[in-house]
């Protein structure tokens, strides 16, 4: 099992402020190492059948390829820069597709050109526009479709435009899309089940209402086009208080797991390894931000949700990041690497963490 203890924090604060230096340390059954400090503002990540890492980034407007090597000694290379929050990456075959606020990118055979200044293809550059929750996240679904989410342009009202507060589908040939699932408020992280085929997806609930209402979701779409609630219910069962009166709470699909509001549930991955215990498989992990407007911060964590005959199990994995309100990092998004570590974003501090299993 994890250990959660002082020893493992401490270890963690140390690592983020030697991170190029520091070996690794192992503690209890995971060992945490640092892959790499030196990708300002990672956000979504994607791995090449070959081992190589794309980063993508949000301030920075900036692509990353990593190159892994001895611990604190990867390879990084920018293969592009000045783009508009270029924070959602995935890959089609050898072809990376990148979601930069209002386009989606696609570089060719990026394996082969990520160190010769690689040229972007537009998809589409059609998308919505609007900053507020204008970053991107990407995901390919077992149809071989784009998924990508379209954030609500504020912290809560009603848009005209309906693919605001949605996840669209897109065909990758063409950048045409649909609708997939409405009243989704901000989803910064997707996941496909490996067994159901089921798209499950996180989803941030609107500020301004306390300090823990109403719960971070995290969503499953069994039927295409269904309504998740934003703007006049949240997390299943909450009216909001300017767009919820006459709004049924019965007619809006409820989360299947709620996480203690603020904590801002972004990147989501399900266990598909064989080097973590078995008690791992098909559990999701996700990447919690952390906090920006509660009295007392919450999140800056990963945690995972294990699945049994008696339902969900959420629980910690990694809390390592918050030290009473001091913060010393932002997980952003989690991936299970082809060698069957988690790989987990930073864009705090700018690094990727590699967590390993090393127990019986």
């Amino acid at each position: 099992m994890v250990v959660y203890s002082v020893f493992m924090k401490n270890l963690v604060f140390f690592l983020l402020l030697f991170a190029s230096a520091a070996p690794a340390e192992t503690v209890g059954d995971f060992r945490l190492s640092v892959l790499t400090d030196e990708v300002p503002g990672a956000r979504q990540m994607a791995e090449t059948e070959s081992g190589l890492l794309l980063v993508g980034s949000l301030r920075p407007g900036k692509l990353y390829a990593v190159l892994p090597g001895a611990e604190g000694q990867a390879e990084v290379v920018t293969f592009a820069e000045g783009l508009t929050m270029p924070s959602g990456l995935a890959l089609i075959g050898e072809d990376l597709y990148v979601g930069a606020l209002d386009r989606v990118l696609r570089y060719r055979a990026i394996e082969k050109t990520f160190r010769d200044n690689p040229q972007a293809q537009i998809v589409t550059d059609k998308l919505p526009d609007k900053r507020h929750h204008g970053w991107k996240y990407l995901a390919v679904g077992p149809d071989g479709f784009l998924y990508v989410p379209v954030g609500a342009p504020c912290n809560i009202c009603e848009s005209e435009d309906p693919r605001f507060a949605s996840i669209l589908q897109m065909d990758p040939a063409t950048g045409e899309t649909t609708l997939y699932a409405a009243g989704v408020r901000n989803s910064v992280g997707m996941a496909w089940h490996p067994d159901t085929g089921e798209l499950w997806f996180s989803d941030n609930g609107r500020d301004m209402l306390g300090d823990d209402v109403p719960a971070e979701e995290i969503n499953r779409v069994v039927k295409p086009g269904a309504h998740y609630g934003y703007p006049y219910i949240h997390a299943g069962d909450i009216p909001d208080p300017q767009f919820g009166k006459g709004r049924n709470a019965a007619d809006y699909v409820p989360p299947e797991i709620r996480i203690q509001a603020h904590s801002a549930a972004l990147g989501l991955a399900f266990y598909t390894g064989d080097q973590f215990p078995a008690s791992y498989r098909n559990a999701l992990f996700i990447a919690e931000h952390g906090s920006w407007n509660r009295s007392s911060k919450v999140g800056y964590r990963v945690s995972v949700v294990r699945f049994s005959e008696a339902g969900p199990v959420y629980e910690p994995f990694l809390d390592l990041w918050l030290k009473g309100e001091k913060v010393s990092g932002r997980p952003n998004d989690v991936l299970v690497s082809g060698d069957g570590s988690l790989l987990v974003s930073d864009d705090k501090v700018g690094a990727i963490y590699r967590v390993t299993y090393h127990g019986r």
